[in-house]
């Protein structure tokens, strides 16, 4: 089943096995799953196909975030069906559900501050 609650269904799972300090703020942050990148995330990104962005975090970093700061928009991690899906077919070398997984923690280490190359450092997933 790959509908929009499986990869939800993944998704949470995934975020209850994060270690407890990451668990307790991961609770913090709202997760959508939709099928495709809403037009306006990537028109603000340059991004022309949409197959080319599987996940994304939308909010301010903790490592960033003031208390002295107004009350910003929820941070919201977003996971995209579609080219998840595309990725997967295209691959044919991992399993769907480490995929979602994977996307998952990718999205949710921006939100505890972590650069691409820091996530990169600890999940070689493509290895």
């Amino acid at each position: 089943m790959t509908d929009i609650a499986r990869f939800y269904e993944i998704a949470q799972r995934t975020i209850q096995g994060f270690p407890t300090p990451f668990r307790r703020a991961a609770a913090q942050v709202i997760l959508q799953v939709v099928d495709w990148p809403p037009e306006d995330i990537l028109d603000e990104m340059s991004i022309d196909d949409p197959r080319d962005l599987t996940g994304l975090y939308d909010g301010v970093p903790m490592t960033q975030k003031s208390l002295a700061d107004p009350a910003p928009f929820p941070d919201t991690v977003w996971l995209f069906r579609e080219p998840i899906l595309d990725e997967w077919r295209a691959r044919g070398d991992i399993e769907l559900d480490d995929l979602i997984a994977h996307v998952t923690v990718h999205e949710f280490a921006h939100h505890f501050g972590w650069s691409d190359e820091d996530i990169a450092t600890i999940d070689r997933w493509w290895e």
